[in-house]
């Protein structure tokens, strides 16, 4: 079994509060939910008004399985407009690891 996942560092656009904030972001995991199947959440940066790390996270029982996933959700947040993707970290594990 391969668990793999990637955290997104995002800088929102004109965002000037909370409210504005989930009204931006809410869109982009309903999007990677659908687009993926993978779970997806806000997982950091949730007091702040201009940034986010958003949590994306795959299990299959092959590698290349997880890569494509992890790779088409990288895919749509940097092709996203209202957004600035200043990183994405990603990581894979199989069962056997120690």
């Amino acid at each position: 079994m391969w668990i793999g996942w990637i955290e997104f560092d995002v800088l929102l656009g004109d965002v000037h509060s909370l409210k504005g904030k989930r009204s931006v972001i809410r869109p982009i995991l309903a999007e990677l939910r659908r687009a993926t199947e993978a779970s997806v959440a806000e997982v950091g940066e949730q007091d702040l008004h201009r940034r986010s790390v958003i949590g994306v996270a795959a299990i299959a029982s092959a590698a290349d399985r997880v890569t494509e996933t992890l790779d088409r959700a990288e895919r749509l947040v940097a092709e996203r407009p209202d957004i600035t993707l200043l990183s994405a970290r990603r990581r894979m594990h199989h069962s056997d690891d120690d």
